[in-house]
């Protein structure tokens, strides 16, 4: 079954493919990666492909898992689903025709909302006119500093009915950021032994603009050590500004 999330901005998660490779900055400490290498010493089934060690690690090599697709049709109520917290469902090593399966399910299945979250934004402007896209499908870039707004400018030719920015975990500041076309912005600060300081007043430029453009904000954490350690609160108070979903909760 799909497994109940700790992410603020989410309720289950759903992996239909597993792995992925490091390929900008806001991958050096992927929690997905130290994740799949713990999974891989306990024996768990999904997380025993190994990827390139220059790029991903024990347990973290692309693979699709075709006997996953099922589960949100097991679900007997409605959900806020996140594709692949373990992966990135637009990943090269991930053919066109499983990425058409997780989308007929997800049309499938109009009762949950689906958040699919991607860093390889170019092949996801690539494939768009591939896919069906219902309307129960929330479609996200990740953008942790400024060198990659062009993932949003990608997004944005995305016939998705919500599309979202994943500021987190933000490195610097996204001066110039537009947001036309954009539904939904979360920011959060890295966490973990080696997480790299998030300036508030790089949050605060976010939010600014996300209130400017009557865009749903919402603050994570601020992260440290642990995900919690710097707690939510922004300016005294929490941003969990959320689109309205699809179906009827």
């Amino acid at each position: 079954m799909g497994s109940r999330s700790t992410i603020e901005w989410t309720e289950v998660t759903w992996n239909p493919t597993t792995g992925c490779d490091r390929i900008s900055k806001g991958c050096d400490n992927c929690y997905a990666l130290a994740l799949s290498k713990r999974l891989k010493a306990m024996g768990t089934e999904k997380y025993q492909n190994d990827g390139d060690p220059r790029t991903s690690g024990p347990g973290f090599g692309v693979t699709l898992h075709p006997d996953t697709l099922d589960q949100p049709y097991r679900w007997r109520t409605p959900r806020v689903v996140f594709v692949n917290s373990m992966s990135d469902l637009f990943h090269a090593k991930v053919p066109l025709g499983f990425v058409r399966r997780v989308f007929e399910v997800m049309a499938d299945t109009p009762q949950h909302t689906y958040q699919v979250l991607t860093k390889r934004s170019t092949r996801l402007r690539k494939l768009a006119d591939k896919l069906d896209w219902p309307a129960n499908v929330w479609m996200g870039v990740s953008v942790e500093d400024g060198d990659q707004l062009t993932r949003v400018d990608d997004l944005r030719a995305v016939p998705a009915a919500v599309r979202f920015l994943s500021c987190e975990p933000l490195l610097g500041p996204l001066t110039g950021l537009n947001l036309d076309g954009i539904g939904w912005v979360i920011t959060g600060g890295e966490s973990g032994p080696n997480a790299r300081p998030v300036d508030s007043a790089w949050v605060r430029q976010i939010r600014d603009a996300c209130q400017k453009a009557d865009v749903a904000f919402f603050h994570k954490q601020w992260g440290g050590r642990t995900p919690k350690a710097g707690g939510r609160e922004l300016d005294g108070q929490t941003w969990d500004e959320m689109p309205q979903l699809a179906t009827a909760r």
